[in-house]
């Protein structure tokens, strides 16, 4: 008896988490991708409770817990350092979904698994539905017919063109892009962000050594893809920030330039050819729910398509997680344009609004 088969475009975060919930279900999973991992090396992700309960339920609990650095507390201060608010995490979360920050080739390896045989080294090139599953063909020439096929491959989706080429990404209402940067440790001990007129700087812990930091711009303004734009925006803030700019300027190797694009689309689906992750509903990266998200997804689908009946597999999955992706959508939208805010009126009203923002935000993300 034929064994069916899933191709999954992609070798990401989101690619890599449904090969392992689908083959959890006994589901061949077929993942094509040129390169075994893709995303920016040395580059740190930021975990919050819901994502380290989706990695849980992938069976990753114990190997997730030996890597990176637990998230236990944020602060959300002026760009003069001034402190307007913090949350408690652990108290939060909770010891069991204590998010945690970990490098993005650590996270990579922790997903991926042996199987060579169920690898495609080429990437596709487009795919259509078709008689009882879904036509793929690849930059190598080769076109093949698969079961089902996944769209788990990033903002710039070739499968996503091939079903809805008349949706197109856009830039993020916070800033058109950013830069993220990995320095040595300058003595943050937690999850600290720092927002003035027009500008956003992160830093979190990885490790006792190593901060993984974000610079943004607000308001929806321009990044500039020369360091040179850090030094520039960054020059007034505190003490903390100034020595991880430094390095950025010294070492253009740990830093990465990229836009901050969303998608915002009606379908995730067509006949037997769905979208998960960034591929489906890429968000910018207020509340870090990019890799949550992108797991969530790869569970509902996987357990959708081990359900059976695979030419509705798509549509039910996408019922089950329009409302949570539109919430954090949602919320993205209010903190972006929080930020916005004249600075005089930010600082007064965040100590008592971004508390609440973050239970708002957070609260109905606790449970699936």
């Amino acid at each position: 008896m034929r064994q069916e088969s899933v191709l999954v475009a992609g070798g990401g975060i989101a690619g890599l988490a449904v090969a392992r919930a689908l083959r959890s279900h006994g589901i061949r999973a077929v993942v094509s991708e040129r390169t075994a991992h893709t995303s920016a090396p040395g580059l740190a992700i930021n975990l919050p409770g819901n994502a380290v309960t989706a990695f849980a339920e992938l069976g990753l609990k114990d190997e997730l817990e030996k890597t990176g650095r637990p998230t236990r507390r944020r602060e959300y201060r002026s760009a003069a350092g001034r402190l307007l608010f913090e949350v408690d995490e652990d108290e939060f979360w909770g010891p069991d979904s204590r998010p945690r920050c970990v490098r993005r080739s650590d996270l990579l390896a922790l997903l991926d698994e042996p199987h060579e045989d169920n690898r495609r080294r080429s990437v596709i090139e487009s795919v259509r539905p078709s008689a009882g599953g879904a036509e793929a063909a690849f930059a190598d020439g080769q076109v093949e017919q698969h079961d089902f096929v996944i769209g788990a491959d990033g903002v710039r989706s070739v499968v996503r063109q091939s079903l809805f080429p008349e949706q197109t990404s856009s830039s993020a209402v916070i800033s058109t892009a950013s830069f993220r940067i990995m320095a040595p440790n300058p003595g943050v001990d937690c999850f600290t962000a720092w927002s003035g007129d027009g500008s956003a700087f992160l830093l979190i812990p990885v490790d006792d050594d190593e901060v993984y930091a974000f610079a943004s711009a607000a308001g929806g303004g321009h990044v500039d893809a020369d360091p040179s734009w850090l030094s520039r925006t960054f020059a007034s803030y505190p003490e903390p920030v100034k020595p991880v700019v430094a390095h950025a300027q010294r070492r253009p190797d740990a830093l990465y330039h990229s836009p901050i694009e969303e998608i915002r689309i009606g379908e995730w689906s067509r006949g037997r050819i769905a979208l998960i992750g960034d591929a489906a509903h890429a968000t910018a990266p207020i509340w870090a729910q990019g890799a949550a998200l992108a797991v969530e997804d790869a569970l509902t689908i996987a357990d959708v398509l081990a359900e059976g009946d695979w030419d509705t597999a798509g549509t039910r999955y996408q019922q089950q997680r329009r409302e949570r992706v539109r919430h954090v959508q949602t919320a993205t939208d209010r903190f972006s344009e929080a930020l916005a805010l004249p600075l005089e009126v930010r600082e007064l009203n965040m100590p008592i609004a971004g508390p609440r923002a973050y239970r708002e935000v957070f609260g109905p993300l606790r449970s699936k």
